[in-house]
């Protein structure tokens, strides 16, 4: 599942931002300005503060659901908001489908049967992206690893706050990881496909977003494949400062599926 066209999916991948970007079970956001790409997120780690302060433990019950992604093909609101329960605090995003159709439904979907709950942010570029989409569960992530859409072409641009599905340099390529835009990226709408926001954070949630921990850098972080793989502890080896998300769901709806 690569996914990630300036984004580069693995540990120690560290190449110019023109580079090709990971898988979409491994997807990445766009990659910094001279930088390596985003990579995606993978398994079912349970949320660990930075400072190494741990978070609530993830939950085991995953929607049925999400094991057989043919199942999840709901079309989305024309709007609809996800509140984002992290171990820095709460943000919500405002998602407009008229902005990338295809995105906005596959994003829906995820959230509203638990796709995020408990994953980490486990790519943090500071001054560029924050980017997460790989399942906390390897066997969900095992399930989603080429279940990638067609492009949506960009109608609104990387500005900060937008969130925006991560690809591969390959077309139709986008699977499950996104990132969050720290700062205007413009470059992001015209490279490879273009990146297509669908969503953006609301009010003061950039303040939470902008706190998730950045210390492992841009070639440091975990290695995309194997987070898919082996899960949290994979992650408490080697990365146990990571922000997580402890629940997404879906606001002001009945939608969001009970686990």
């Amino acid at each position: 599942m690569t996914a990630a066209v300036v984004l580069n999916s693995c540990k120690k991948q560290s190449e110019p931002a023109q580079s090709a970007a990971p898988e979409q079970p491994k997807a990445e956001a766009p990659a910094q300005p001279s930088a390596a790409a985003p990579a995606p997120a993978e398994t079912k780690p349970e949320p660990a503060a930075a400072g190494g302060k741990k978070g609530a433990e993830p939950a085991h019950n995953y929607v049925k659901e999400l094991l057989i992604p043919a199942k999840l093909k709901e079309k989305a609101p024309e709007t609809y908001k996800v509140r984002f329960d992290t171990t820095r605090g709460e943000f919500v995003i405002t998602v407009t489908r008229a902005w990338a159709p295809l995105e906005a439904d596959r994003f829906y979907n995820l959230v509203k049967h638990h796709f995020y709950d408990n994953a980490a942010f486990f790519r943090v570029v500071p001054n560029f992206v924050v980017q997460f989409g790989i399942s906390a569960n390897p066997a969900v992530s095992a399930a989603w690893q080429h279940v990638e859409m067609k492009d949506d072409p960009p109608s609104q641009t990387n500005k900060r706050g937008t969130i925006t599905f991560a690809q591969t340099g390959s077309p139709n390529s986008r699977g499950t990881q996104v990132f969050i835009n720290l700062k205007d990226n413009p470059r992001l709408d015209h490279m490879a496909q273009g990146f297509a926001p669908f969503g953006i954070v609301d009010g003061n949630g950039m303040n939470v977003v902008e706190m998730m921990y950045d210390g492992y850098g841009d070639s440091s972080g975990p290695d995309q494949d194997q987070l898919a793989k082996q899960g949290d502890p994979y992650l408490r080896k080697g990365w146990p400062k990571l922000d997580h998300i402890k629940s997404a769901t879906l606001v002001g709806t009945s939608d969001s599926v009970k686990q």
